[in-house]
């Protein structure tokens, strides 16, 4: 019952979340859009307007990028396979869920898919290290 209780707590904290980003992908889209139809000015105010733009454009790729896992998640949760992860099958534990409650891979498997695992990922040999 408690790992029902927190998937529940996750769910509305998603919505929230997903809710939240969308209203900040919207605001970032016609913020970006005003400020190029209002670019006068020198050639710095150029270079400022094209700097904000792309890190506006960067964060706004961050946060689209979570607010399409959130959406997975949010359909596995609708499905009945939230929590399983993708990788192995196993359960994903609760304290995962609740660092990255939009998590599809236990850590195990997470660590395997990036090449971090310990033992299993790239390794080095130390007489490499020491002749440099």
């Amino acid at each position: 019952m408690a790992r029902t209780q927190a998937i529940l707590k996750l769910r509305q904290l998603l919505v929230r979340r997903r809710d939240a980003l969308r209203r900040v992908l919207a605001g970032d889209l016609s913020s970006l859009n005003e400020l190029r139809e209002q670019s006068h000015g020198d050639v710095l105010d150029a270079a400022s307007d094209t700097a904000r733009d792309e890190l506006s454009s960067q964060l706004a790729e961050v946060e689209s990028r979570e607010l399409g896992q959130i959406d997975d998640a949010l359909l596995r949760m609708r499905d009945g396979s939230y929590g399983s992860c993708d990788g192995c099958g196993k359960v994903i534990p609760v304290a995962r869920l609740q660092i990255v409650p939009y998590a599809t891979e236990c850590i195990e498997c997470k660590r395997k898919s990036e090449g971090t695992d310990v033992g299993g990922g790239w390794s080095w040999d130390r007489s490499e290290v020491d002749s440099v």
